[in-house]
């Protein structure tokens, strides 16, 4: 299992259940790894969606205690839920695309970390784990240096020793 996220230079992924920037460069390459996978997320992420509707062309998953969810979405109200249902998947077609909370709960069982490293500092309320300092996984790639509108980013791919 995979995850993906945009994280500034102090690791921050968001403020009020908004992405903190929006770089088309990244929106382009969150797609391309996402399309035709499975996406698991938090019930804020998916009420973040434009529409609030599930992602086209995945299988999307929310983990979240709420019941009601728009045609599309399935829902799972607990982690040994959602193991159970992505038994059904391979694990490499697999991605956490948050939140925040998400993230830290599903963490540990991911070997794979996808992180546009925005070279900025934004106000964040909520944060990714700082892999850099992480001594479980290791930076194995990170592209050359991207630009929109004056804005620096890197896409990095972190691995589980």
């Amino acid at each position: 299992m995979k995850m993906i996220a945009a994280a500034d230079n102090k690791w921050g992924i968001g403020k009020d259940n908004e992405l903190l920037v929006h770089i088309p460069g990244d929106l382009k390459y969150f797609k391309e790894k996402t399309m035709g996978k499975v996406v698991v997320m938090g019930r804020k992420t998916l009420e973040s969606l434009p529409g609030q509707r599930p992602l086209p062309g995945r299988t999307n998953i929310v983990l979240s205690s709420n019941k009601d969810y728009p045609a599309g979405c399935s829902v799972c109200h607990s982690k040994e839920e959602l193991f159970k249902e992505l038994e059904k998947y391979d694990s490499d077609d697999i991605y956490v695309i948050g939140g925040a909370k998400v993230y830290a709960d599903l963490f540990d069982d991911c070997d794979t970390y996808f992180i546009t490293k925005i070279l900025k500092t934004f106000p964040a309320d909520r944060y990714f784990n700082n892999l850099d300092e992480c001594k479980e996984v290791s930076l194995v790639w990170e592209s050359d240096m991207q630009e929109s509108n004056g804005l620096e980013y890197k896409f990095t791919e972190y691995r589980r020793k």
